[in-house]
């Protein structure tokens, strides 16, 4: 069968378009290795900064003499030069070995194994609520621009955006959880569980209980984000010409927004999405520690007091390199989604 030449210039810019997209991800994913190598020769030295001796923390409450805590010290290799124990730290991390907590005397990578179960559940059950909620809120403000809802909700979501979140987590721990006065406590005020935890499909509800205050926090500060950049998004789309097209055409208004003017909004939001996942992470510190929720930032504030080095450096990493690759990735997916970026 004989290719006209219109399919074969068709071909050859489809071709292009691919290798465009392939060097762009290439040149993305070059510059997050060396964003990721940056983060491992800083996260070595920073928390070399902060005061405190791992090997009196290792022996806290217990009297050593000094003979002994620099033999502490030797075994853990607190003793060496500092360029010797960064080259060691490189080498271990380029193995994937985080080396072995100074408190808890576990290898740290199944310290953060232990842990990331509860964190993935926070964080994810947390973003898909207030991704779900903010596009909602953000759609129909932007549609009804001006109108009651779009101040109400945005006021809302503002306010709720600028309050720390460990105030507003133990706002909610004292209302919610102690409870006021005679009316006792809806929700539980820490942990992931209790001691006499029921088994079974019980035991989901039991979790799921524990879960939604520090959900809620969670939810109450980020949503806002999600709800702006929607807002801001479709109100753009709004003024285009295709939507008047379309309104010109007779269809309905919820058909007009929903099938063209919303996918379009969508982009910028979906890239939000992919980029906030690694700073939602850091970002549950605060409402882990409050609640003393059992995940990662627990961890990491509980190594911060030792100090423990080992496991301060492999959550930090962690955390860093889920903000990285996370950002390469939304860059890659609103090249391929957005022909507009491709173009420029």
């Amino acid at each position: 069968m004989l290719t006209s030449p219109q399919q074969v210039r068709d071909g050859a810019e489809e071709g292009g378009a691919r290798r465009a997209v392939a060097r762009y991800a290439l040149v993305k994913l070059g510059g997050a290795l060396l964003s990721i190598g940056l983060v491992i020769v800083a996260t070595f030295f920073l928390f070399r900064l902060i005061p405190g001796d791992p090997a009196i923390a290792y022996t806290r409450d217990v009297p050593v003499t000094p003979e002994q805590l620099a033999l502490l010290r030797r075994q853990l290799g607190l003793d060496r030069p500092l360029g010797a124990q960064f080259l060691d730290f490189v080498g271990r991390t380029l193995r994937l070995d985080l080396g072995t907590s100074y408190e808890y005397r576990r290898p740290v990578a199944e310290l953060i194994g232990d842990r990331v179960g509860p964190t993935l559940l926070l964080v994810g059950t947390g973003l898909a609520v207030a991704v779900g909620l903010g596009m909602w809120q953000g759609t129909r403000a932007a549609w009804h621009h001006g109108g009651r809802f779009d101040r109400l909700s945005t006021g809302t979501a503002l306010t709720l955006w600028s309050v720390p979140t460990f105030w507003l987590g133990l706002l909610l721990l004292m209302v919610l959880a102690a409870g006021i006065g005679p009316i006792p406590g809806l929700f539980p005020t820490r942990g992931m569980e209790d001691v006499d935890a029921p088994g079974g499909p019980l035991y989901l509800l039991h979790v799921a209980h524990h879960l939604v205050l520090p959900c809620l926090t969670l939810v109450a500060v980020v949503y806002a984000q999600y709800l702006l950049v929607m807002r801001s998004s479709l109100l753009e789309e709004i003024g285009q010409d295709y939507v008047t097209t379309a309104r010109a055409k007779g269809l309905r208004d919820d058909d007009v927004r929903r099938r063209h003017a919303v996918p379009n909004a969508l982009l910028p939001t979906v890239t939000l999405v992919f980029m906030q996942i690694g700073f939602v992470v850091g970002g549950a510190v605060s409402v882990e520690f409050v609640y003393s929720w059992p995940g990662l930032g627990l961890l990491f504030v509980e190594a911060i007091r030792g100090p423990d080095y080992a496991v301060m450096q492999g959550t930090f990493m962690l955390v860093c390199v889920a903000v990285i690759v996370m950002n390469t990735l939304a860059d890659v997916v609103y090249h391929v989604l957005d022909p507009r970026v491709r173009s420029a």
